[in-house]
C-alpha cells in the first residue's frame, strides 16, 4: 500500500532539553489517566452510567462504564503537546486525533444510551476513511481504481481493528493490558528510526496503564465502547502510518492474541449459521475465564503468549521484512489451533 515515508510521521530531531520535556509527558499521561479514571467512576455512578450484569456478562455486579474517556483525554492531551514540541508532524497528529474523537464520541454515546448498529457503523466507516486520507492514503495522483482499492482495504482493516478491541473487551483488564503490550513493543521497534511515533505509542500505553490501575481484576470501572473503539482505531492508524518501519505483519503478530480469538470465533459462528452481530460469549478467552473462574489468570496467560511467543516473531518480521509473511503464519497458526481447541465460537456445552 503506497503511503508517505514513515519519517514524515516524526518531526525534526529535538535538542536534548526538548527530548526531556517530550519524555516527561509519558508519566504525566499515566497520572492524568489515573486521576481522570477515578473521576469517571464517581460521575458514572452519579449519572447511572452502569453496566448491569446479564446472562452474557462476565461480571456479577453493576459496574460503572465509559472509563475509556480518561484514556482518550490523556492521550490527546499528550499528543497535542508532542505536536507543539515538534516531535510529530501535524498530519500524523490529526490522523490520530480527529478520527479517534469521532469514534470515542459515538462510543461514549452508546455507553450512556445504547445506540443501533447503523449509526455506530456509519461513524466507524467515516472515521476509518478520514484516518486514511489524513495519512495520505491514497497517494495524490493514484488511479481511481487503485485509490478505491486502497481505501476499501485500509478502511476494512481499520474498522475490523476497531471492533476487534470491542469484541475482546469482555473481562477485567484484558483490553487495556493488551493495548499496552502492543504499544510498548511497537515503541521499542520505532524508537530508533521514528522516535516521534515511538513517543506517541508510549503516551497511549501510559494512558492505558493509568486506566488499568482501576480496571484490573476485580474491575472498578469498564472502558466501554468509548475506550475500546478508540484503542482499536488508534493502534490501527499507527500501524498503517508507521508501516515503513514496522511491517503490518509485525503489528498483526503483536496483536495476534486478539486477532486470532476474534476472527476464529466469528468464522466458526458464521459456519454454524449464527448472525455475526448477535450477542454471545463464545470467545476463547471467555470460555477460559469461566472454566478457571478467574479473569486475572486469563490476562496473565495472554501476557505469557505475548511475551514468550508473539514478541520474538514480531521482532523477526521487523528485522527481516522479507520473512514477514512467514513469521506471521508461523506465529498465528498455533494460536488458531489453540482457539479452536478451547472452543472459540461454540456454546459452553460444545466447547472441549
Amino acid at each position: 500500500m503506497s503511503r508517505p515515508a514513515p519519517y514524515s510521521m516524526s518531526g525534526p530531531v529535538l535538542p536534548l532539553p526538548d527530548w526531556f520535556m517530550a519524555v516527561s509527558l509519558v508519566p504525566l499521561s499515566l497520572l492524568l489517566s489515573l486521576g481522570l479514571t477515578g473521576l469517571a467512576i464517581r460521575y458514572a455512578c452519579r449519572l447511572g452510567i452502569m453496566d448491569i450484569p446479564n446472562d452474557r456478562s462476565s461480571h456479577a455486579r453493576p459496574t460503572p462504564r465509559g472509563g475509556g474517556i480518561a484514556i482518550v483525554a490523556s492521550f490527546l492531551a499528550g499528543t497535542t503537546a508532542l505536536w507543539g514540541l515538534g516531535s510529530i508532524k501535524g498530519d500524523f497528529a490529526l490522523a490520530l486525533a480527529l478520527p479517534g474523537l469521532l469514534v470515542a464520541s459515538i462510543g461514549f454515546a452508546d455507553d450512556v444510551r445504547s445506540l443501533g448498529v447503523v449509526p455506530r457503523l456509519a461513524v466507524q466507516v467515516l472515521s476509518a476513511g478520514l484516518a486514511l486520507v489524513l495519512l495520505g492514503i491514497p497517494m495524490a495522483g493514484a488511479p481511481a481504481v487503485t485509490a478505491a482499492a486502497m481505501l476499501a482495504v485500509g478502511g476494512f482493516g481499520l474498522v475490523w481493528a476497531l471492533n476487534l478491541f470491542n469484541f475482546m473487551d469482555g473481562i477485567d483488564g484484558i483490553a487495556a493490558s493488551e493495548a499496552a503490550f502492543i504499544l510498548v513493543a511497537a515503541a521499542a521497534f520505532l524508537v530508533g528510526p521514528a522516535p516521534g511515533a515511538a513517543m506517541v505509542a508510549w503516551l497511549l500505553a501510559a494512558a492505558c496503564l493509568g486506566f488499568l490501575a482501576w480496571n484490573r481484576p476485580p474491575a472498578r470501572i469498564f472502558m466501554g465502547d468509548c475506550g475500546s473503539g478508540f484503542l482499536g482505531l488508534t493502534i490501527g492508524t499507527m500501524a498503517i502510518g508507521t508501516s515503513g518501519v514496522i511491517p503490518l505483519q509485525a503489528w498483526a503478530i503483536l496483536g495476534g492474541a486478539f486477532l486470532v480469538d476474534a476472527t476464529v470465533t466469528l468464522l466458526i459462528r458464521l459456519a454454524r449459521g449464527e448472525r455475526p452481530l448477535q450477542p454471545h460469549r463464545s470467545h476463547a478467552y471467555q470460555h477460559l475465564a469461566r472454566r478457571w473462574g478467574s479473569h486475572q489468570k486469563v490476562v496473565l496467560c495472554v501476557w505469557g503468549i505475548n511475551l514468550l511467543w508473539l514478541l520474538p516473531w514480531a521482532w523477526v518480521a521487523t528485522a527481516s521484512p522479507g520473512t514477514a509473511n512467514i513469521a506471521l503464519t508461523v506465529a498465528l497458526a498455533p494460536l488458531c489451533a489453540l482457539a479452536v481447541r478451547i472452543g472459540a465460537g461454540r456454546l459452553d456445552t460444545q466447547a472441549r
